[in-house]
């Protein structure tokens, strides 16, 4: 049996001082457990009320969320689908889909992010739905 490795804390309160990923006004993506092991990370993101994302994609990610707090919607689909997440939903945004995270609310959306790779990928599609 390979040696054990020990168990990992971050607690809520240092999230802040770490940016995960590409960043976009109003959402804030804070790493909470990466470079830690090779084939996850973690993050949170907050959205502020009536904010929305860059469209993005997370490259060969596969993107777990769980909405922690607030009602938050993922638009995906050249924006024509749309997916409300209320606390305690998931979703799965499979990687290389094209998404916006949209908060139309008076509160703030947190979600924790679970990535399949060492640490977050984020790239914003200046140019809109379908561009690189």
């Amino acid at each position: 049996m390979p040696e054990a490795k020990p168990v990992l804390h971050t607690p809520a309160t240092t999230l802040g001082s770490s940016a995960s990923g590409a960043q976009t006004d109003g959402m804030l993506r804070q790493n909470a457990l990466v470079n830690v092991c090779d084939t996850i990370c973690a993050s949170r993101m907050i959205a502020k009320p009536h904010t929305a994302s860059a469209i993005h994609h997370h490259a060969d990610e596969d993107t777990v969320v769980f909405a922690f707090s607030g009602r938050g919607t993922i638009v995906s689909d050249g924006g024509k689908k749309k997916v409300t997440l209320e606390p305690g939903d998931y979703a799965l945004i499979p990687a290389w889909a094209e998404h916006q995270e949209v908060n139309e609310s008076d509160e703030d959306v947190v979600w924790c992010i679970v990535r399949n790779g060492k640490e977050p990928k984020v790239v914003n599609l200046e140019g809109g739905w379908g561009t690189s």
